[in-house]
């Protein structure tokens, strides 16, 4: 797979995600109904509202044989009624429709297709020859398709919720590729209450046309999304994926969710979308190839994959912890080194220098990790975190704050903004979330730093971190 294929691959899914105009064939007066939710979620940006939500500006189009108007917007009979530019068409009407509306599609010379409705391919033999005639009418028309069975696309960018997602969640750095919709759906939820934004939420289902590699490619040149997570329940084409992600990460990290561990969860997933689970060993094999990283549940990939958009990779595996509490600080070396990253001790010099500010407790650890001790103000942090970033002996360095009466959580995180901007050294905190530690997080989030509430699941980040780094040194290398 080469650049030029890539781009290619880009531009050909760009109407997915920047429509002129979008199509609902299927449109329904009743919010009870899919073609409901799906004028809804194009015209306000969700069924549920949130603070800031705003609706996409584009055309938008219903369509419905019966209706002269949903919520406010002229609802047409046939979509070659509609005399303006359509580049999209959501498609929610019963499957066996579907063939027609595809071909109505080719006419209108729409550029891409979501197919809501479900009864193909999952559903058996007459699913089987649906599928397979709409197929052959888009691909004589270039017409590409992402489903069917599936939520759709949203793309907070561009106030694009071209789903019946419940909303568009927060604008963020992080593309979500799903093959379950029902899954997604949950995310999108989720990260609404935790203010965990995407760049892009694209649930794909049976993968008629479309499969992972194409929107890996897609998200691989999109300049709104940094790192890229993937839950898949099968490939249809492996050979594809590889040469597609080999490419991908080396210009963007990949965290992803292999389901169909277990013998189980193999049967489970064949019966939910008609996939051939493969196994599992074979996929990890191929993951690790191709430098994706594995994650072990979804919050995992989510936290992994939120520190790979924020951070950038480690050079090394050399790591500094800078902590207030003793505890914390053991746990998280413990952490690291099941990560196969390294605890140097500090040198001699450094040790002079942060005892000759004279604002050390007596009892700090001198050594790596470095407790700074419970009392530790905020001018404790800035000298020790000064000397682990600018230091050659750590390649990256985890910042923990224990809550204490004295602690001022809003200027420890200035601190580590600080230290940051200066040294651009991979840095990942831990403020234990509570209710008072709460501003301080704000500010480190609000500054593009990740924070984690657990120790060990920094250090988990901090070790893909250092997979992804050594991984692109090894392609460097060939």
């Amino acid at each position: 797979m080469n650049k030029i294929s890539l781009e290619k691959i880009h531009e050909e899914l760009n109407p997915f995600f920047e429509p002129v105009g979008v199509a609902v064939i299927g449109a329904s007066l009743h919010p009870e109904k899919v073609g409901y939710g799906l004028v809804k979620g194009l015209k306000e940006g969700g069924v549920f509202s949130r603070p800031g939500l705003k609706g996409f500006s584009g055309g938008i189009y219903p369509v419905n044989p019966k209706v002269q108007e949903i919520l406010g917007i002229k609802c047409f009979p046939s979509i070659l009624q509609v005399k303006e530019r359509i580049d999209l068409a959501i498609i929610a009407v019963p499957s066996k429709f579907v063939p027609q509306i595809i071909r109505e599609c080719a006419q209108k010379k729409v550029k891409g297709a979501i197919v809501i409705s479900a009864g193909f391919s999952e559903a058996g033999s007459e699913g089987k020859k649906l599928q397979e005639e709409f197929l052959k009418i888009a691909k004589e028309a270039n017409i590409r398709i992402v489903g069917p069975n599936c939520l759709g696309i949203l793309y907070p960018p561009n106030n694009l919720n071209a789903s019946f997602g419940l909303t568009l969640p927060y604008t963020g750095k992080i593309a979500f590729i799903s093959q379950s919709g029902a899954l997604a759906d949950s995310v999108i939820d989720w990260s609404v209450k935790e203010k965990y934004g995407f760049s892009a939420l694209i649930s794909y289902g049976n993968k008629s046309d479309l499969d992972v590699p194409h929107f890996l490619a897609w998200a691989a040149l999109d300049r709104n999304t940094q790192s890229i997570c993937v839950y898949t329940e099968g490939l249809n084409d492996g050979r594809l994926f590889l040469e597609i992600a080999r490419e991908v990460t080396l210009r963007k990290p990949v965290v992803a969710i292999k389901a169909g561990k277990s013998t189980v969860g193999t049967r489970a997933v064949s019966s939910h979308t008609g996939s051939l689970a493969g196994a599992y060993a074979v996929y990890q094999g191929a993951f690790k190839q191709c430098g994706i990283i594995p994650a072990n549940s979804l919050r995992d990939m989510f936290d992994i994959s939120k520190g790979l958009a924020l951070m950038p990779p480690l050079k090394g595996n050399r790591i500094a912890i800078v902590t207030n509490g003793g505890g914390a600080g053991v746990l998280c070396a413990d952490a690291l080194e099941e990560e196969g990253l390294v605890l140097p001790a500090p040198a001699k010099e450094m040790i002079e220098r942060i005892d000759g500010s004279g604002l050390m407790h007596p009892a700090w650890s001198r050594n790596n990790p470095f407790d700074i001790v419970g009392d530790a103000t905020a001018e404790r942090y800035k000298i020790v975190l000064e000397e682990a970033m600018r230091s050659n002996l750590y390649d990256g360095v985890i910042v923990i704050q224990t809550l204490q009466t004295m602690t001022d959580t809003v200027k420890d995180a200035e601190i580590v903004v600080e230290c940051f901007r200066k040294y651009n050294k991979p840095v990942i905190t831990s403020f234990m979330r509570g209710q008072f530690a709460e501003e301080g997080i704000k500010v480190l989030e609000n500054n593009g730093i990740p924070n984690y509430d657990d120790v060990q699941e920094a250090a988990r980040v901090m070790g893909a971190l250092g997979k992804y780094g050594r991984y692109l040194k090894e392609r460097e290398g060939k």
